[in-house]
């Protein structure tokens, strides 16, 4: 019988913790911010789509924040076309969210369409989170799977139960995705000024740009704080001064 020496069992006991917690984060936040698919399909039904429409949007289109500005748009009277409209051009961050996430989860062949669905606020944030690419790939699956199973469920029982419901903004589940959003990023918010700064001024040009520009847009723009940030942080000046 083979005997595994002390160390080694004391690093397995110590790294296995470690190596589980992006995994039971993941599962958490997606049980957390899938639930608010209740909303959605109420929303949705009571805005005019029918039930099999809200859960395709859900099964194909995967970006809560996307799938709510369609159904306002139709509920407000607009036409679906400019409803799409706007809901793609709010779904375009998450090519930015692709573009970040591209080194830490690698992946290739026909997994790269099926990460590509998965590339949304909560799955990035909390990749982003993670110490190491190993983690951040673990994060990312666990977020993913976990929330696009409960979102789905969510957005059928929302539209099924839609008449029985009520206005989904009663129960405050319109709120659940950017609380938990929120509660990822605070870290971060408060590991230095730079960071800060990039948060109050997106949240700024959000915000003033909300009443003169269509949904979507404003959200968009406000990506430009976050470029300024990275042109003014120290690292990007001495990454300047050795490549000079």
């Amino acid at each position: 019988m083979w005997s595994v020496p002390a160390a080694s069992r004391r690093d397995a006991s110590t790294s296995e913790p470690g190596a589980a917690r992006p995994v039971r984060d993941g599962i958490a936040l997606g049980l957390a911010v899938g639930v608010s698919g209740l909303a959605f399909g109420a929303a949705a039904v009571s805005s005019g789509l029918s039930t099999w429409q809200a859960c395709a949007l859900s099964l194909l289109a995967f970006t809560g924040a996307s799938q709510f500005a369609l159904a306002g748009v139709i509920a407000a009277g607009g036409s679906l076309l400019a409803g799409t409209a706007g809901a793609i051009l709010l779904g375009s961050r998450n090519t930015l969210y692709g573009l970040r996430l591209s080194d830490s989860l690698r992946v290739r062949g026909w997994r790269r369409p099926v990460a590509a669905v998965g590339v949304i606020d909560e799955t990035t944030a909390l990749s982003l989170a993670q110490p190491d690419p190993p983690a951040a790939r673990k994060g990312f699956w666990a977020t993913f799977c976990c929330l696009y199973l409960t979102w789905n469920l969510s957005t059928l029982a929302g539209a099924l139960g839609a008449g029985k419901v009520g206005s989904p903004q009663a129960f405050g589940l319109d709120v659940v995705g950017p609380a938990a959003f929120l509660a990822l990023i605070w870290p971060r918010l408060r590991a230095g000024r730079t960071e800060r700064a990039v948060a109050v001024a997106g949240a700024a040009i959000a915000l003033g740009l909300t009443t003169v520009l269509p949904a979507g847009v404003p959200v968009i723009l406000a990506a430009i704080a976050a470029l300024a940030g990275a042109l003014a942080s120290p690292g990007n000046g001495q990454a300047q001064a050795r490549s000079s």
